[in-house]
């Protein structure tokens, strides 16, 4: 019965901020139309229609505000008016009562918060949909940001999820699409990404490894956490001091060199996903900032770690292979990699594929971030993977998303940006660096300590393989005797049947014989 009151509370939010007038608004058939003129009777909808969304959004709990914070960054796919008040998700959820934070901080430590800061400031620097964040002094002087986790988030998530699990039955069971989507896979990912970032500690951990990830790469900051104030609910970390990355003119203003900053942004991008397998999978601009600290300047500071996308050494090769390949025009290459891999059925014409991704690609490649759309080409794979039945990979699905957040970012940032060159050559060392006499060394330090024990032991064991033969080894044996048993004894039959035939067929003659 919950269920069914949060479906309700999302039907009754749907209706008062005309969400469904915004969905169908769109829809140029003409019953469409007239039943968005039905819906809307005796509705005021006064508001301005980016208004209303983001109201709705918000009302609608952290999901909504999540899909939210996506769609702000694709201001190439929304009106002007959705994506500015979109972008007002990023870090401007309304928040809850500082009374309230202060309780669930001591409650995490068991100490009153004067015992715990020198100072606390009680006006939150930044809300979310998930937590919100307050600055504070520790006694010894540090400063520090102080992440609280909203209460009651998890029966709100759980019921959310509850709907999308079942709505996601039924596009697989009424789509045809559905089986190729796997709408139940991307749900439950959803649902993994979303319950770790309601355990603070996780995304604590989270932070830690991608600052030693990032730590000799110097273009990124990462802050450091304090481990002893750091809980599930409330987590403790170092204050980074700089400006929005979204306020490119204060940037300019304060020296930044913008070009090099979304350049830079790429780099780290890759880094992260080829290079480390582990990449920061929520970064909007309410969540990168930039330093103008003398001794960091222009290097960015990456904040809110609850979702980080991970990527096994298979996923990793084979998506570099295909983006060399979309940056080199290997077409046919591109196509053989969707067959090799088993996302589209084997029968699949190389040819056919080929052609097809062409089309999609080629218009867009010697072209600057301003003139192409990420987001229109991944539309159009969308809609030939639909035509060859391309499976879509679960696993990558935070990849995509963060893909799309990157280029509205050097969208926002330098719309003369080439995304294609500047990736190359990154791209194409690593792939050096992983099939070359580098990737080779590197991979025999790796197996080092295995060889140190196993080489002192190989005579030893090589002595015991030849010398004493393996159970295994005996069972098989054993069996294969037994097979030339029945063999034989299959054969003997045989024989003496072709002979009493034989015997047969001689008797027969000379009985004829004599008869004659």
């Amino acid at each position: 019965m919950r269920h069914v009151g949060r479906l309700i509370f999302i039907c009754v939010t749907v209706l008062r901020y005309g969400l469904d007038e915004l969905a169908l608004s769109s829809f140029r058939q003409r019953w469409v139309r007239a039943l968005v003129r039905v819906l809307t009777i005796g509705r005021r909808l006064d508001l301005p229609r980016g208004v209303r969304l983001r109201l709705g959004l918000e009302r609608l709990g952290p999901i909504f505000v999540k899909f939210g914070q996506v769609m702000s960054t694709r201001r190439d796919l929304l009106p002007p008016d959705y994506a500015e008040e979109l972008a007002k998700l990023q870090d401007r959820v309304p928040p809850f009562p500082a009374a309230q934070s202060r309780a669930l901080i001591e409650k995490a430590f068991g100490k009153p918060i004067d015992e715990i800061f020198a100072s606390f400031d009680a006006e939150p620097v930044a809300s979310a949909s998930i937590a919100q964040v307050h600055f504070a002094t520790l006694k010894d002087g540090r400063e520090v940001a102080v992440k609280v986790l909203r209460p009651g988030m998890l029966d709100v998530i759980d019921d959310d999820l509850t709907l999308m699990r079942t709505l996601a039955v039924w596009v697989e069971r009424l789509s045809v699409d559905g089986k190729r989507l796997k709408p139940r896979e991307v749900v439950a990912e959803f649902d993994n990404y979303l319950h770790d970032e309601l355990d603070l500690v996780r995304e604590a951990s989270n932070a830690a490894q991608l600052r030693r990830n990032m730590e000799d790469l110097r273009l990124v900051m990462v802050p450091e956490m304090i481990w002893d104030l750091c809980t599930q609910g409330v987590i403790v970390m170092e204050r980074m001091k700089g400006l929005p990355i979204s306020q490119v003119d204060r940037l300019r203003e304060a020296g930044v060199d913008i070009k090099k900053l979304a350049r830079d942004g790429v780099t780290i991008f890759f880094t992260q996903v080829f290079r480390d397998g582990f990449f920061h999978a929520d970064m909007h601009p309410g969540n990168i900032q930039v330093s103008v600290a003398p001794a960091t300047f222009g290097r960015y500071i990456a904040l809110d770690f609850g979702i980080v996308g991970t990527l096994t050494e298979f996923d990793k090769e084979y998506l570099a292979q295909n983006f060399i390949a979309f940056f080199r025009r290997d077409y046919k290459r591109v196509a053989e990699l969707h067959v090799e891999s088993g996302w589209v059925p084997p029968e699949t014409r190389v040819d056919a594929l080929e052609g097809a991704i062409r089309a999609v690609c080629e218009p867009h490649f010697d072209r600057p971030l301003k003139d192409i759309s990420l987001g229109q080409v991944l539309l159009r794979l969308f809609q030939t993977s639909r035509r060859f039945n391309v499976e879509i990979q679960p696993q990558l699905v935070l990849l995509q998303k963060t893909l799309l957040n990157v280029e509205g970012l050097g969208r926002e940032l330098d719309p003369d940006l080439d995304l294609w060159n500047t990736a190359k050559p990154f791209l194409e060392r690593w792939m050096n660096d992983q099939i070359g006499w580098r990737g080779l060394a590197e991979r025999l330090k790796n197996e080092a300590p295995r060889y140190v024990q196993l080489l002192p032991e190989l005579p030893r064991l090589v002595h015991q393989a030849l010398t004493r033969p393996r159970a295994s080894d005996t069972r098989v044996l054993e069996a294969l005797l037994e097979e030339q048993r029945r063999s034989n004894r299959w054969l003997l039959a045989l024989t003496a049947s072709l002979i009493g035939f034989a015997a047969g067929a001689l008797l027969v003659l000379v009985l004829l014989r004599w008869q004659a």
